[in-house]
């Protein structure tokens, strides 16, 4: 688990003048990573680390003489079309490199006349999925969301008996994982709706987002090994935003018995930026349960995850409709929440995923499942804000939504801040819903 180093002073500035003002996502003390490139070119993507309004284009500073001993050994991995290769280096190479970005991007650090001219401007990238996805595992993290998802079901036993004992996952798509600016037709499938006496077929008309966080692992494990609960966290490269949509008329008719198939794999859209693990350990919080609910057992329970096992992101949800663009005004605010309020962590996420043997791989992708908070105006999906699409969400412009229209655009934001550390940020991760491809 990281702890705190002098990479996490909030009195650091970098001589990148953006990522000193406030409310910058990429202060010194962040340094996510991702993968870009110049737009409008044709040259090869590389690792880059955000920095203010800047990336550090780590694949051309490599070479530079600025790193040496195990950060110039994770440098030179930076050069590759992912973050795999690194991710595969463990904590140690991780964090040896963050921290000579660190000293290097500090007011006053000589390596800054090198440097600068390996930066380039946030406004002329592109980005891609950061990383080759071998396997994408989606779960079910917030009791709230399940709480309030099944209470439109089944009014008088919302949780299913198991959900306090032990972490909900399943296999999701990555092949359809794409990067923010993703845009994707509105799916299509079997339906079917009250009334009806047989399956419909065609465009879904309940279409969602889910607001989550997706977890990316770095060193995997043998197949057939374990990973305690104590060294989970070792395993976790670090977190971005995640939004899993979800097509909920398909997914109603076709999720018993094995779960959802064409109401998920449509389309999942996630934040180019990968904040490492280490970056947020001012924001840790105690995980807590309440005492009248089931105590993890032992294989998911440890007195570190009790005491620092939580994480306070706070999670923003905006919609900006056709209607909202063509006046010229800023999407609106949908719900807002932290993923401090997570039944299950990170750690047992992996825990659990390795208990029965199942080799993890670097790339891996974890979601949270959708994070909502105790209160409705923390929801992370829209079917909770509708109460089931029955009470229609009336937006600043006068429009209303039950659930997404085509068109609209959905915009989550992520970031950390607490008194005596620095704020940091996960940046947007943006997806749009076209019209059903004909």
């Amino acid at each position: 688990m990281s702890m705190l180093n002098e990479s996490h002073d909030p009195t650091l500035t970098s001589w990148v003048a953006q990522a000193n003002e406030p409310g910058s996502d990429f202060p010194i003390q962040n340094l996510p990573f991702a993968v870009f490139r110049r737009k409008g070119c044709d040259e090869a993507f590389r690792v880059g680390v955000a920095i203010g309004d800047r990336i550090v284009d780590l694949g051309a500073a490599a070479g530079s003489g600025v790193f040496s001993g195990e950060a110039a050994f994770a440098a030179a991995a930076c050069g590759d079309a992912s973050l795999n290769r690194l991710m595969a280096m463990g904590p140690a190479i991780w964090s040896a490199l963050r921290l000579a970005l660190s000293r290097a991007l500090r007011t006053g650090a000589p390596e800054a006349t090198i440097l600068s001219d390996k930066l380039v401007s946030q406004a002329e990238a592109e980005y891609t999925v950061p990383a080759r996805i071998g396997d994408y595992t989606d779960f079910y993290t917030s009791v709230h969301h399940a709480t309030n998802i099944g209470k439109l079901f089944r009014p008088d036993s919302p949780l299913m008996p198991n959900y306090k004992w032990v972490p909900i996952g399943y296999h999701g798509r990555a092949s359809s994982i794409g990067v923010s600016g993703h845009a994707f037709s509105r799916p299509i499938g079997q339906t079917f709706p009250p009334g009806a006496t047989q399956p419909k077929f065609g465009p879904s008309k309940r279409l969602d987002y889910e607001l989550e966080l997706g977890i990316f692992i770095g060193t995997g494990n043998e197949s057939g090994t374990q990973v305690p609960i104590t060294e989970a966290e070792s395993h976790v490269f670090g977190l971005c935003l995640l939004n899993d949509w979800s097509a909920r008329d398909i997914q109603a008719w076709e999720y018993q018995p094995l779960g959802p198939f064409l109401s998920k794999n449509f389309a999942t859209t996630i934040s180019p930026w990968v904040v490492t693990l280490e970056a947020l350990a001012p924001y840790r919080v105690p995980f807590t349960r309440p005492e009248s609910d089931p105590q993890p057992l032992p294989y998911l329970d440890s007195a570190q995850q009790r005491e620092v096992g939580a994480i306070d992101v706070q999670l923003e949800v905006c919609l900006e409709t056709e209607a909202m663009r063509a006046a010229g005004r800023p999407g609106a605010r949908l719900s807002l929440t932290s993923y401090r309020h997570a039944y299950w962590t990170i750690a047992q996420m992996v825990a659990h995923h390795t208990v029965n043997g199942c080799n993890l791989q670097p790339g891996d992708l974890f979601g949270t499942g959708t994070l909502s908070g105790p209160s409705l105006d923390q929801a992370g999906a829209l079917i909770e804000l509708t109460a089931g699409g029955k009470q229609p969400l009336s937006l600043p412009d006068g429009e209303q939504r039950t659930f997404l229209e085509d068109g609209d655009l959905i915009i989550m934001r992520g970031w950390c801040e607490t008194a005596g550390a620095a704020r940091i940020g996960f940046g947007e991760c943006r997806g749009m819903v076209l019209p059903v491809r004909r």
